[in-house]
């Protein structure tokens, strides 16, 4: 099994490109995007992989499965950088692909896979802990008092020698020559019975019917899918009613993980209904064909939804279906092509969209990224963001949107920088992030967009179930702060600032380090803060102060 760079795959795919399957290493079940160089495709196009000559450079093995940086030098030709969407790791699994020419990297315990494995640890209970150290002492127990009774023998068989006379002392058939291990196993045989085998079979037993009830109870059984509980060991069943802590995220846990488009503000204008249906509102398209203030914005938006993801198109008769890794941008080009902004095709370095494009940067992304980035000149950015704390309270997923024009110089003198910033070994992440930094500046802000993803079936009540059972609840989320109080409303909220810690810490005085009806809903920027070195113990303290703790973007 190996790791290895893509150079080429079948003619079905005309870009050069093929889809990985890496539920084996991520859990993810969608669809992955590989690419192969083009510069590389086009000479094997060409009938020349004979003729092909070059090396790669490439980092030493490590455990980062996003993370590779290369470079393929081949004669006579420009280093081509080659970075994870050309890397095919051990573990994916090949799709809609036929074949595909590649180049090994890293073979054995050099994998990426390898490289996380680790030994699996015995799961053993906290009741099987303390019954398995009692039996272990209830055996040095019995040897001792085998010893001691061992010792015992010895001694009377001596003092049997000196009182042969007396008859009434004196073994039947007279005195045997004396064994000490012999003596030891009689006594072992003898005194067994301190030690109660039969505990672990009996415990063995009650696990195993646990299990049972477990595998057919129906408060567990899933309608949908006709599926059951399956309790796949009972080695834990008894610790089940002993957790304290729940840790988790919440995309694809807590919800379905399938996004729909809802709501939208732009140029300050909020376009969407409340409804169960996708995005609907013939108001946009009026503003957009009567000639309104905001066509030209409504215009941009939407074509930067069309143009600003990395969703692949697959043509369908007369049908476009769209393949995204995330379910986040293939609910947003959906939403643009039921409006008429239709995104039919993808090469390398361009998309083809049925609108006309300008020289544009378009980016898209969180309100705290955006929002740095926006030019002075920007408008609607305080209408924009009492919108983003509307949709933010309603549950729905935001992205805030904007572009900015570029000149031609403007573009090749950055392309220049990327390209030699794509092209070192050292450091080349650093360096293109400070390319990045380079371009993604002065933003015109378009508006935001709000997608929905629903709770799964009764898990608000399953959250207050176990709020009920004593069980503690951290969960991490993407999301705006106002969507995690949306979260956590089942319970009283307080809100931590950045250099509030201490004070919070303050308030609860003799409660803290006790358990409070108290959520605690902390920022990514403050959690930076709060894991600082001087200041991570209140702030443990303070979490575990709470019966939820919820941390959001």
């Amino acid at each position: 099994m190996f790791s290895l760079v893509t150079f080429l795959n079948n003619v079905i795919e005309p870009q050069s490109m093929c889809y990985v399957a890496t539920a084996n290493l991520d859990g993810e079940t969608n669809l992955k995007i590989r690419q192969a160089s083009l510069e590389v495709a086009g000479i094997i196009k060409e009938g020349q992989l004979v003729n092909l000559d070059g090396k790669i450079e490439c980092e030493e093995p490590d455990r980062q499965f996003n993370n590779f940086v290369g470079t393929l030098y081949l004669r006579g030709k420009s280093p081509i950088s080659v970075g994870p969407d050309q890397m095919l790791l051990r573990g994916t699994q090949l799709k809609n692909t036929q074949w595909i020419i590649g180049v090994v990297i890293y073979t054995g315990f050099e994998t990426k896979l390898m490289q996380n494995s680790v030994k699996s640890p015995l799961k053993r209970s906290q009741v099987e802990k303390v019954t398995n150290m009692q039996i272990l002492i209830l055996l040095l127990l019995l040897f001792m008092i085998s010893a001691v009774s061992c010792v015992g023998a010895t001694i009377w068989n001596k003092m049997s020698n000196v009182l042969s006379d007396i008859w009434m002392l004196t073994p039947h058939g007279g005195i045997t020559p004396h064994n000490h291990v012999f003596d030891i196993l009689v006594f072992i045989i003898l005194y067994h019975n301190l030690v109660p085998i039969s505990l672990l079979l009996t415990l063995e037993t009650v696990k195993f019917i646990q299990a049972q009830f477990i595998n057919w109870d129906e408060d567990m059984y899933y309608e949908q899918n006709n599926l059951y509980a399956m309790a796949r060991t009972s080695n834990l069943n008894e610790e089940l009613g002993q957790v304290k802590y729940l840790f988790s995220d919440k995309t694809g846990t807590l919800t379905c993980n399938t996004m729909a488009f809802k709501k939208c503000t732009i140029a300050g204008i909020i376009y969407g209904r409340a409804s169960f249906c996708e995005f609907n509102d013939p108001k946009l398209l009026e503003n957009f064909e009567d000639g309104h203030p905001s066509s030209e914005y409504i215009k941009e938006f939407f074509t930067l939804l069309c143009v600003c993801h990395t969703v692949i198109p697959e043509r369908c008769g007369n049908d476009i279906l769209y393949h995204a890794s995330s379910p986040d941008e293939a609910a947003l080009v959906k939403g643009a092509k039921n409006l008429g902004f239709v995104f039919t095709t993808r090469t390398p370095y361009s998309v083809t969209i049925e609108v006309v494009r300008h020289l544009r940067l378009y980016c898209k992304g969180a309100d705290t990224v955006i929002y740095e980035r926006l030019s002075k000149d920007s408008l609607f950015v305080e209408d924009t963001l009492k919108h983003l704390e509307i949709f933010a309270t309603e549950g729905l997923r935001t992205l805030c949107i904007a572009y900015t024009d570029l000149t031609e110089t403007e573009y090749q003198d950055w392309l220049q920088e990327y390209k030699k910033a794509s092209a070192i070994s050292q450091n080349r992440i650093q360096r293109l992030e400070e390319c990045y930094e380079i371009i993604e500046k002065e933003f015109l802000l378009l508006g935001a967009t709000a997608i929905e993803d629903r709770l799964q079936a009764n898990v608000p009540e399953t959250i207050s179930t176990l709020l009920k059972a004593n069980i503690k609840i951290w969960v991490l989320t993407g999301d705006k702060q106002e969507t995690a109080v949306n979260i956590g409303n089942t319970c009283k909220e307080i809100f931590i600032k950045t250099l509030s810690i201490n004070h919070n810490c303050g308030d609860l005085g003799n409660l803290l380090g006790k358990e409070n009806d108290l959520a605690l809903i902390i920022d990514g920027e403050t959690l930076k803060y709060a894991l600082r070195f001087e200041i991570q113990k209140k702030f443990l303290d303070l979490a575990l102060s709470c019966r939820a703790v919820l941390c959001c973007r």
